[in-house]
């Protein structure tokens, strides 16, 4: 299997409380550890933020993908993508994600067929598959 595109991102620093950065530059955002988990918060991004927004833009490009093969129009649709840092009772931490794809102007049954027939392509879903817990919710 060849790879369409590969990026590269460099963590330095403290981790959570450190930057992140791809190799072009395009991306260099500092971290702070969110309030919620004993850290200074404020308007830092953290990991789980970016993981959001890697997902739900994923999930929506392949939405369109998807709505164009079917001939149905998506305009005004949307993805939210909620991720939640869990602990679990190991010690370690795990991750959940909710999809909730709105789809204004489509009858629920289909928007139901393009949200379950995207999660089957979208590669955020594929790689996390088996592996974490992801609720989609499709509304119109």
């Amino acid at each position: 299997m060849s790879a369409l595109y590969t990026t590269e991102a460099i963590s330095t620093g403290d981790g959570r409380n450190g930057e992140v950065r791809t190799t072009d530059g395009v991306l260099d955002e500092v971290l702070a550890i969110p309030k919620e988990m004993g850290g200074p918060g404020g308007d830092k991004t953290n990991p789980e933020q970016l993981f959001a927004a890697g997902y739900a833009a994923c999930f929506h490009n392949g939405l369109r993908v998807i709505a164009r093969e079917e001939k149905v129009t998506v305009a005004g649709s949307t993805v939210t993508s909620t991720v939640s840092l869990l602990a679990l009772d190991t010690g370690g931490f795990t991750l959940a994600v909710g999809l909730a794809v709105h789809l204004p102007g489509l009858e629920q049954a289909t928007a139901d067929k393009l949200v379950a027939a995207t999660h089957q392509v979208c590669p955020y879903s594929n790689a996390t598959r088996g592996n974490i817990d992801v609720t989609l919710t499709a509304t119109v």
